[in-house]
């Protein structure tokens, strides 16, 4: 139970830091998808159920406050966070390289995505100007960003693995 509220605690934070501080820290008009590093991050060390969980909610987050088609967020954070969980075998706290690789992944077939949802389909063929003007420059900033929260993510997530193990040692 202190795990979801922890997750629902991260997820409101990063949420709130995304569209408030971020939004003034733009760069080219472009900001880092906190989000996507917390999806990515807590199912890549959780595993595919807390990846959707906490996909899930941060997509009805994105949904709600920019409610273009309500649920498309909701459903690919989701997905994302089921994909990074496929990859908790491979999870060592040590290596950071294959966190980043998995943040980029996710940040990149997000916007990808979204392109082809949002943007392809109502005939703006500029590819070319998305991927070099936006999804380039976010992906380069989200991964900046990425270190720094990744390990913060990180100890919070050590932290309650050990309280969850002297919980259940004392009950077991």
């Amino acid at each position: 139970m202190l795990r979801k509220v922890v997750e629902i605690g991260l997820c409101i934070i990063c949420f709130v830091l995304q569209i408030t501080v971020f939004k003034s820290l733009e760069i080219g008009s472009v900001s880092p998808n906190l989000l996507v590093i917390l999806v990515a991050a807590i199912g890549f060390m959780n595993g595919k159920r807390e990846g959707i969980f906490i996909g899930f909610i941060s997509g009805l987050f994105v949904d709600l406050y920019f409610p273009q088609v309500l649920g498309l967020y909701a459903l690919l954070y989701m997905l994302i966070g089921y994909f990074n969980g496929c990859f908790r075998k491979e999870f060592f706290p040590d290596d950071v390289k294959l966190p980043m690789i998995m943040i980029a992944l996710s940040d990149f077939v997000l916007n990808i995505v979204i392109y082809v949802l949002l943007f392809l389909f109502r005939g703006d063929l500029k590819i070319g100007y998305y991927v070099v003007n936006i999804m380039v420059p976010e992906l380069v900033y989200t991964l900046v960003v990425s270190i720094l929260l990744y390990l913060i993510i990180l100890k919070i997530n050590q932290r309650l693995e050990s309280y969850e193990k002297r919980r259940a040692s004392k009950f077991g």
